[in-house]
């Protein structure tokens, strides 16, 4: 395993912060409203600036507006679109961005183990942990986890909702694979650092900078978030004895998973014969036959739960289960 090369970065005192939220995804946003200020008032913060996402702009202009307002936190509560805006624009500053999934699943969240408890996200923010992560860049858009080409799209849209956040999501994202096994694979060109050129036959390609999925199900095992670096994973099952066979690799953390191989580079290009559904951060995006990725080193400043002792994100600060207990004292305070 490659070693991090950066670690966790504690940042104490009360800091300038705004909530971008996305008023579809949040069932009462008055409680979360009182839910975000009463934390942070008890710990001593002033009052967060308050940014709602519209259906024009899931999080881009909300985020640049809190930049300009002084924000030296930025809290992101909604789902994929949400979360991937605020990572494009804060991406090589010095304004942290927390994650709040508010009762819904996304990728990030789950690779920081978090699911939809607020004041357990909140908490990792007043503990104080930072840690610089590279982005990964597909046009003017930046991503903090993974994109994909192929396949995967459908796996994840599939499980995009409260069910794939639970202990048993994974057998929802195998489920999702199971109702596109019939999907004819794709005719790829793969090129990596403009160095290495091959021609593959895969159902998904996906470039990643954690492998955490939803449901805590690992994909990317061996990608530290801050080495420069993006994993690439080429899947190629073809029948569902296929689909077992890595399936239960992954869930076993075989270091040889069946149908899969496994790649590093700094630029990821994917080349199909035709169009394929492509998606970042689980966030599904206009469909192409051309997917380009390059990396951004320790571009973002990322809220995580301390302390830290793996080299990936999605246990970048610990056991979940600690942050959660962590968390009543934070309950009592409201």
């Amino acid at each position: 395993m490659r070693a991090p090369t950066s670690s966790l970065h504690p940042r104490t005192g009360a800091l300038r912060s705004a909530v971008i939220v996305n008023p579809v995804k949040v069932p009462d946003r008055d409680v979360l409203h009182r839910t975000i200020v009463d934390a942070l008032t008890a710990a001593g913060w002033p009052e967060p600036m308050w940014l709602e996402t519209t259906v024009g702009d899931p999080g881009s202009g909300q985020a640049r507006q809190a930049v300009r307002d002084g924000a030296e936190l930025v809290f992101a509560c909604g789902g994929d679109g949400t979360v991937m805006s605020c990572v494009t624009v804060l991406a090589g500053t010095d304004i942290a961005l927390a994650v709040l999934p508010a009762g819904i699943s996304n990728l990030l969240a789950a690779s920081l183990g978090l699911t939809g408890d607020v004041a357990a996200g909140i908490e990792v923010v007043l503990q104080g942990g930072r840690r610089r992560i590279d982005v990964g860049c597909v046009g003017e858009q930046s991503f903090a986890v993974m994109a994909g080409m192929g396949f995967d799209v459908q796996m994840l849209v599939a499980t995009n909702d409260d069910t794939a956040s639970k202990p048993v999501g994974w057998l929802a994202w195998f489920a999702g694979a199971v109702r596109h096994l019939r999907d004819r694979p794709m005719r790829i060109r793969l090129i990596l650092d403009d160095r290495l050129s091959f021609n593959r036959r895969p159902c998904a390609v996906i470039v990643g900078n954690a492998g955490r999925l939803r449901g805590g199900m690992r994909l990317l095992d061996d990608a530290p978030p801050e080495d420069g670096l993006l994993d690439v994973t080429v899947l190629s099952p073809r029948t569902l004895g296929h689909w077992l066979s890595p399936g239960w690799a992954v869930l076993r953390r075989k270091e040889v998973v069946p149908c899969m191989e496994t790649f590093t580079a700094s630029r990821v290009e994917i080349r199909s014969n035709r169009v394929q559904p492509r998606q970042l951060d689980g966030d599904p995006i206009e469909s192409g036959k051309q997917l380009l990725v390059t990396v951004r080193p320790q571009a973002l400043l990322l809220c995580v739960p301390c302390p830290t002792t793996d080299p990936g994100v999605a246990t970048a600060g610990g056991d979940p289960s600690a942050i959660q207990h962590r968390v009543h004292r934070v309950d009592k305070r409201m």
